[in-house]
Formats: structure tokens, C-alpha cells, sequence
């Protein structure tokens, strides 16, 4: 490497693989590989955080959920149900666990009470803010092998990657390359 950084998991994948698939452009393959395993690795962070701050995964997108419909964070049950794809009744079984921890409140609206409304509690709040703050300090880690400059650059170099993703048509027809056996798996 030309820049002093050493191999990474990447590049033996690159390596190995490219034995095997004559055709492929190890470039393209190194960082897909990279975005992957940065992938992973940030959700595993999470996933890490989440266990640290006593919250799984889908009790913490609930009052997430609440906090990004910004003020006064509530929703009524069916709003959530249909922001999480849930049916009412699997609804009702993810709320209890939430409100029982103090991080929701279910009240009913005095005008009509069939109405029924979650709104997020101050302790819900400070807890999304804490693990905010954790999860902000394993980002901040991980970057920080990058100087500002670089942190922009990739970040630019990313949107336009989101960019075209998120303006490609539906990829149809065949693969761009048949997958072939190596020259050496011919003899």
C-alpha cells in the first residue's frame, strides 16, 4: 500500500477471491467488502449500546419513534401500528414492556375516551439522549482515524453513492457477468 496503511479483512477477501473470479474488478469489490463490514460493525455497536443502556433493540424504536414526531412526542396507538408495520394487538404487547419501565404513558383523551394516546415520559427522553450520546462517542471513535478533511470527503464521496441509489431504476435482465468458473478450475 502506497499510503502506509496496512491490509485489512477487505483486502485479504480481495485477494482470495480474485484467485478464484478472474473477472472480477477488486476495486469495486474492496469497498463494497469495507461498506459491509463497516456495517456490520456499526450495528453491532448498537446492538452493544442498546444491551449497556438495558434496552433492546425494538424497545428502543418505539420511543425513537416518538421523539422524531417532535413535540409533544405522542402518537395514538394506531399511528404507531402503522408506522411499525404491527398489527393493534402486537402493539399493545410492546407497549406494556415500555410503559411499566416508565419510558411511555398511554392515557386516554378526556374529550372522547375511546381516544387513546402514548406520548414519550422525561425518562424515556433521557434515555434516548444517553444512548444518543454513546452511540455518538463509538461513531466519533471510529472516525477518528480520518482528519476533518478526509471525514468531509467521504462523506461527499457517500452521498453521491446514495444519490445514484436512490435514483436507480429497478435493476432487470442478466447479470452483467455470468458467473464462470476460473481458468484454473478447468484443468
Amino acid at each position: 500500500m502506497s499510503d502506509g496503511t496496512r491490509t485489512d479483512s477487505a483486502d485479504r477477501h480481495v485477494a482470495l477471491r480474485s484467485k478464484e473470479v478472474d473477472w472480477m474488478d477488486p476495486v469495486k469489490e474492496a469497498i463494497f467488502a469495507r461498506l459491509a463490514i463497516l456495517a456490520r460493525h456499526e450495528a453491532q455497536g448498537r446492538r452493544d449500546t442498546l444491551v449497556s443502556d438495558v434496552l433492546q433493540h425494538w424497545q428502543f424504536r418505539m420511543p425513537l419513534m416518538l421523539r422524531r414526531l417532535g413535540p409533544p412526542y405522542s402518537a395514538s396507538p394506531s399511528q404507531l401500528a402503522d408506522m411499525f408495520g404491527l398489527t393493534r394487538g402486537a402493539l399493545s404487547a410492546r407497549l406494556g414492556p415500555l410503559e411499566d419501565a416508565g419510558l411511555i404513558t398511554r392515557s386516554h383523551d378526556a374529550a372522547d375516551r375511546r381516544r387513546v394516546e402514548v406520548r414519550l415520559t422525561e425518562a424515556g427522553y433521557d434515555a434516548l439522549e444517553r444512548h444518543a450520546v454513546s452511540e455518538d462517542e463509538g461513531e466519533k471513535a471510529l472516525l477518528a482515524a480520518l482528519t476533518a478533511a478526509r471525514r468531509r470527503t467521504l462523506s461527499d464521496l457517500l452521498r453521491k453513492l446514495v444519490v445514484a441509489a436512490e435514483n436507480a431504476a429497478p435493476a432487470t435482465g442478466p447479470w452483467p457477468h455470468s458467473p464462470r468458473r476460473s481458468s484454473s478450475d478447468m484443468t
